[in-house]
């Protein structure tokens, strides 16, 4: 199993969204990394840290499951759409997603300032400098850490 965080901006579309939705594709991202993870590393069940990138705190909300294998993004076709990508086709998609599934909202969010000062997190690529990944990989010790630390009653930070 691998483990993954997603960044969504919490004023556009935020874990009480997807917790509502229950399920959702993950579109629109437009980077060709975070696309390559969803295309050939993502794995049904894999698990995923839910992130708000603009909201505060900035942190880690909840968890979501990978329930699709990936598939190409609707939104690139839509011209309506701000993630419309004119070179894309039905037949040659550019862009890929895969569809999660909401698991868990975290009882308090565990704030990127915490992540940041707590030593066991060093390394997590959401710590580099100038990351901006909007998928990016997360190491099981460190998934298994920030879901034990939200999904607790009393974080004692």
């Amino acid at each position: 199993m691998n483990y993954w965080l997603v960044k969504s901006e919490g004023d556009c579309y935020s874990i009480d969204d997807f917790r509502k939705d229950k399920r959702t594709a993950w579109e629109g991202i437009r980077n060709y990394q975070a696309r390559n993870y969803m295309m050939k590393d993502m794995r049904i069940g894999d698990l995923v840290l839910f992130y708000h990138s603009i909201s505060e705190p900035t942190g880690v909300y909840g968890v979501a499951k990978v329930v699709s294998a990936a598939h190409p993004d609707q939104s690139q076709f839509d011209k309506k759409d701000m993630h419309f990508e004119p070179k894309a086709t039905p037949a040659k998609p550019i862009w890929y997603c895969v569809d999660v599934a909401f698991v868990e909202k975290f009882k308090q969010p565990m704030a990127l300032e915490a992540i940041k000062k707590d030593p066991k997190f060093q390394g997590m690529p959401l710590l580099a400098k100038g990351s901006r990944l909007s998928v990016q990989p997360v190491s099981p010790a460190h998934f298994k850490q920030i879901k034990s630390i939200g999904s607790s009653v009393s974080r004692g930070r």
